[in-house]
């Protein structure tokens, strides 16, 4: 009963942010700041329903592992400083190791560079009964490299491949690849952390003058920064051409890090819902084995 009523939870806070049309999606109609109908003063709830949400989790993905029908791809993207790190960290923080694999994407090597633009994620694709994860992935073709063109030339690809529709078309072959994946029993949810540019000056500054976190930071976050108004218009043309019913897009109001991770763990587990997950039933054969390993063990002295 306490699964049931966190599955109805989990798909009333998460609907709100699924497109799985994006014909008519705007970036500018989500707030970054939203917290739907909670308050500052619903945080300590939001955290006792995220501790239910990564317990719900566990028991969901014990059974995924063990159906081994199934393997789930979760796809991160965001801006710098928008809290990809700790939503997976925190969201993901029950689920055994044995089952879940996360990649981060990074600059591409020079081997990366020798193949298509989606190889390096191709190869990192989840198994059967194991959850992935992608920090950033195939998508930053069409922001980073959209924003700083410039980059294509380092590519290889034939200049007469390189046209004013490229875009376009990497969208279709995006959207044309995750219908395949679907096909064969890969669910998709992907998630976009929207932090407004105000927020993400302020977690900038923390990470400065905070020793623990300068790690964090390199002079091109904030260079990224004067090319805030392209990444907006790249992720809203993303989400419109990439947005199905079978890898829909939650784009997640991120200025507040407690309401964030409480809807994507309202995603993710509503995601999982919908695959009919539960432990393999035993047939004849396999309960009169157990029953006579049962007998001999019994039978020990």
């Amino acid at each position: 009963m306490k699964l049931k009523k966190l599955l109805k939870m989990a798909y009333y806070f998460a609907e709100p942010y699924c497109v799985t049309n994006g014909g008519k999606f705007r970036l500018k109609d989500v707030d970054p700041g939203d917290t739907g109908e909670l308050t500052d003063e619903d945080k300590p709830a939001a955290k006792e329903g995220l501790a239910m949400g990564v317990e719900a989790l566990n028991e969901m993905q014990q059974m995924l592992y063990a159906q081994d029908k199934w393997a789930v791809l979760l796809i991160f993207q965001a801006m710098d400083a928008a809290g990809k790190d700790g939503a997976i960290r925190h969201v993901m923080s029950g689920v055994n190791p044995q089952g879940c694999q996360v990649y981060s994407f990074k600059t591409p090597s020079a081997e990366e560079l020798d193949h298509d633009f989606m190889w390096r994620s191709m190869k990192a694709l989840p198994e059967r009964g194991r959850i992935g994860i992608f920090n950033r992935s195939y998508y930053e073709e069409t922001l980073v490299v959209r924003v700083h063109e410039e980059l294509l030339r380092h590519q290889k690809i034939p200049p007469q491949l390189v046209g004013k529709s490229i875009w376009d078309e990497r969208f279709q072959d995006i959207r044309k690849m995750e219908r395949y994946l679907s096909r064969n029993g890969v669910l998709i949810r992907k998630f976009f952390l929207h932090v407004s540019k105000k927020e993400q000056k302020k977690r900038f500054l923390e990470r400065l003058e905070t020793p623990e976190k300068h790690w964090k930071f390199s002079l091109g976050d904030a260079k990224e920064r004067g090319h805030w108004d392209d990444y907006m218009s790249a992720y809203e043309d993303m989400i419109r051409n990439t947005a199905t019913d079978h890898a829909p897009w939650y784009v997640i109001p991120a200025d507040n890090k407690w309401y964030t991770r409480l809807i994507v763990a309202a995603a993710v587990i509503d995601g999982l819902a919908s695959l009919d997950l539960h432990f393999p039933k035993v047939g004849p054969e396999k309960r009169a084995e157990l029953d006579t390993a049962r007998r001999a063990l019994l039978a020990e002295r």
